[in-house]
């Protein structure tokens, strides 16, 4: 079975870094997966198609778990529903969809 690949996109003093980090390790915990990519967008080194993202942003195989595409610049980002972040069911089925 293929891992897509997982990342979360944060910077530094993001008030909802930490409850998207929890939902995203919940859910793939769930899975029976322990590992993904977490990106500081701020970083100089990293690439520029992964800097117009808010934080936090969740991505499995560069696609955003909740369909929404890349802005124009960097800032935070607040998901719809409980929380502010993606319910890691959510999450968990977008990353099951993309397993092969």
């Amino acid at each position: 079975m293929r891992q897509p690949k997982i990342q979360l996109l944060v910077f530094d003093g993001c008030p909802l870094a930490e409850p998207a980090r929890n939902a995203l390790k919940a859910a793939l915990a769930s899975l029976g997966i322990y590992d993904f990519e977490e990106v500081n967008i701020l970083d100089v080194a990293t690439p520029e198609e992964l800097r117009g993202w808010g934080s936090p942003t969740i991505l499995v195989d560069g696609e955003d778990v909740m369909g929404n595409v890349k802005g124009e610049g960097i800032g935070c980002r607040v998901y719809a529903g409980p929380g502010g972040v993606p319910a890691p069911e959510t999450i968990a089925a977008q990353v099951r969809s993309r397993r092969t």
